[in-house]
């Protein structure tokens, strides 16, 4: 069994966001496996650096969507993802210092950022999409 698993209360469009978070939870399992063999410390390094370039990617993508659709609470979300950001970078600088805990940190902070930011931050951005579409729609029928 998988240390951490895709749930229908994590979806948030059935797209590009949903696949980012997918691949997100395949490096969380990788890293979980890899920690649990002993071989943690030697495959975090280059995790972390997938996981920066992956998620400034996908945070800035979903930035867009939300910037598109005019999401009203778009600052605060983005302090989440800056603050994410922030301690990925934070554990990479101890990496690269020597430390030997930053596998067990990393997969917490993964697991952590899967289990409340994506069900609750990005949980609201979907809410609001799905109304906005709801909103879309009823207009086209009236015309």
């Amino acid at each position: 069994m998988a240390y951490f698993e895709w749930a229908q209360d994590m979806v948030i469009d059935d797209g590009p966001i949903d696949a980012d978070h997918r691949r997100l939870i395949d490096q969380v399992n990788e890293l979980h496996t890899a920690t649990s063999q002993g071989q943690g410390h030697s495959v975090v390094g280059q995790l972390l650096e997938q996981l920066l370039a992956d998620t400034a990617e996908h945070l800035r993508q979903e930035e867009r969507q939300m910037q598109q659709a005019g999401y009203p609470h778009m600052d605060r979300h983005r302090m989440g993802h800056d603050r994410f950001e922030a301690e990925l970078r934070a554990l990479q600088a101890k990496y690269q210092s020597g430390s030997i805990t930053v596998a067990s940190q990393l997969s917490t902070l993964l697991r952590d950022w899967l289990s409340l930011h994506i069900r609750r931050n990005d949980k609201e951005l979907r809410f609001f999409l799905e109304k906005k579409r709801r909103s879309g729609q009823r207009a086209l029928k009236k015309r």
